[in-house]
């Protein structure tokens, strides 16, 4: 199956599940799965690891990680998250330079789907779309509030916009099309003119004949509000605690095991953004250093994948004043002290345009011009009653409202996500930025050994330790500062040591982005040297091994003579 899948479609979980098998059944020598975890509902959380074995295991390597799904309708992210494993294994494969020696000296984590249950239920015949999680929460009996709540009504596997004709309405026919409903004027509309109003189809709990409110679901939780940075109860589906969800306490501590990472992403819809912390705070009270290489590496993205990249709190946060945290991108940079990014994939707007949408969509909308470029490049596109990004208003006999109109957007297959015979194009570039990030990341190397007889059977043994990445060992300033990362460790055995411990720690290293700070003249805050003096009889072998929590473990054998 691992060979038939074009990414033209979304998997279920078990087709997924299979294809992550199949890859790893086809590719043994790069390619591992385990379960992690398992989901609210009993699934098996899986993660895939992608690395050249011959070259070393996984753990004695730098890491770049990838996760994707954690919410429920957002299955693009799904997508390219496979087409990344399949980007590593066919360039290695046929002999990519790029991809051969990230995966000879780098490991990838990735984890296709992190919300399985709620994907489940956007993919189910009779749809459900959640957030993210499925459990009730916060009341755990899963009642309804009173009020409206999205559901396909009509049972034909799509959930679409309900409309009323109503004369107070707050949308009216776009001039152009009278399919597109848009918001009513600042100034109004003359009196008389067709107005409606517009909700995502459903029901309504406790209808009084009158109001409608809309509650969140009973599943209220958000599962990218539940990781430990910046988490707080009034911050809209956190959870109950931070890592109260078995999904995200899973992740956080499959991580937290690999302390190999060096870089993060998570795979999210929409917008056609690379997102980079913070979301709470500003850039100009992160360290410069940071925010420099975050720029950097944007460069490399936007080059390889199209998309802009932002920071949450300098262009997409709508009020400064209530950010969003407890996301996984700010606790991979807080907590971990490596560079985060959120993937928002997919911009129908720009799709339709050209033009990217505004960084305040989320809050906004698409304007009205976007809105009828959006439509008429929608109808344009191939597809199915299913997946229809748009379907014309038909009659349905509603059980509480009496009779409304179905259609409009469907939401699914236009705004989140883009047309399936579309998927492959869109998600294509991030495999060859993952790379990118994986081999910026510091590597440590043994680059240099003198062995010095000084006596019969006494030795001086020299041994330089270089990084060769380009990101110093300890990754980013706020890991340095905060002492997050601990130091290259060197140990020799093999010979009686009669001059220092066998167990040397040499600090960090910084990697060959400070040649951009040094100009030309910095000495060698990339190496360091080693140094013992041992007893041993000629000819005898010695082992020397470094190693770095992140930047790898490496190992030489040196003969005494």
């Amino acid at each position: 199956m691992a060979d038939t899948y074009d990414f033209d479609r979304f998997l279920r979980y078990d087709e997924l599940m299979a294809w992550i098998d199949d890859l790893a059944t086809e590719h043994p020598e790069l390619v591992t799965v385990e379960t992690y975890g398992q989901s609210h509902e009993g699934r098996d959380l899986r993660l895939v690891t992608v690395t050249d074995e011959a070259t070393g295991s996984h753990d004695t390597k730098p890491a770049h990680w990838i996760d994707a799904n954690v919410h429920s309708v957002e299955l693009t992210a799904s997508v390219a998250a496979c087409r990344v494993l399949q980007h590593l294994v066919e360039g290695f494969v046929s002999g990519d330079e790029h991809v051969t020696r990230a995966l000879r000296t780098r490991t990838f984590y990735v984890v296709p789907r992190v919300n399985p249950d709620g994907a489940e239920w956007a993919l189910a015949d009779t749809p459900r779309y959640r957030r993210s999680s499925v459990r009730n929460w916060p009341l755990a009996d899963g009642r309804r509030w009173p009020g409206h709540a999205s559901e396909d009504i009509d049972g034909d596997g799509r959930i679409l916009q309900m409309r009323i004709a109503d004369q107070d309405g707050q949308w009216m026919p776009h001039p152009d099309d009278e399919r597109l409903l848009v918001p009513v004027p600042l100034d109004g509309l003359a009196a008389g003119a067709q107005r409606y109003r517009l909700f995502g189809e459903g029901t309504i709990e406790d209808f009084d004949g009158f109001t409608m409110l809309k509650p969140r679901f009973p599943q209220g939780l958000d599962m990218n509000r539940n990781f430990p940075a910046g988490w707080g109860a009034t911050v809209p589906g956190s959870g109950d605690h931070p890592l109260s969800e078995p999904e995200i306490d899973a992740l956080v501590r499959a991580i937290t095991a690999r302390t190999n990472i060096c870089g993060f992403n998570a795979f999210h819809t929409s917008g056609g953004v690379l997102l980079r912390p913070s979301s709470t705070a500003a850039d100009d009270t992160l360290p410069p250093n940071d925010v420099w290489v975050w720029k950097e590496l944007a460069k490399r993205g936007t080059e390889l994948t199209g998309y802009p990249a932002h920071s949450v709190y300098e262009d997409f946060t709508w009020d400064t004043t209530e950010t969003m945290s407890g996301a996984s991108d700010d606790w991979a940079y807080e907590h971990l002290g490596v560079y985060g990014w959120t993937t928002e994939f997919w911009d129908l707007a720009h799709a339709a345009t050209g033009e990217k949408i505004s960084t305040h969509f989320w809050y906004t909308g698409p304007t009205n011009d976007q809105a009828i470029a959006a439509l008429r490049w929608l109808d344009n596109q191939p597809g199915n009653a299913l997946t229809a990004g748009f379907v014309d208003w038909y009659p349905f006999d509603h059980p509480q409202l009496g009779p409304v109109e179905l259609g409009g957007w469907n939401d699914l297959h236009s705004w989140q996500n883009p047309p399936q015979h579309l998927l492959a194009d869109e998600v294509d570039g991030h495999g060859a930025f993952a790379v990118v990030q994986a081999l910026s990341a510091p590597c440590i190397e043994i680059k240099h050994t003198v062995v010095e007889q000084l006596g019969t059977d006494t030795w001086r043994v020299d041994v330089g330790i270089a990084n060769t990445g380009w990101l110093p060992t300890y990754v980013t300033e706020k890991a340095n500062n905060d002492s997050i990362v601990r130091p290259i460790v060197v140990e020799l055995e093999g010979a009686e040591i009669i001059g220092g411990p066998s167990r040397q720690e040499i600090g960090q290293l910084a990697g060959s982005m400070a040649a951009r700070f040094n100009h030309g003249d910095g000495g060698s805050p990339e190496r360091a040297l080693a140094s013992w003096i041992v007893r041993c009889q000629p000819g005898t072998e010695l082992t020397v091994e470094a190693t770095h929590q992140r930047a790898g473990t490496t190992s030489i054998s040196i003969t005494c003579q």
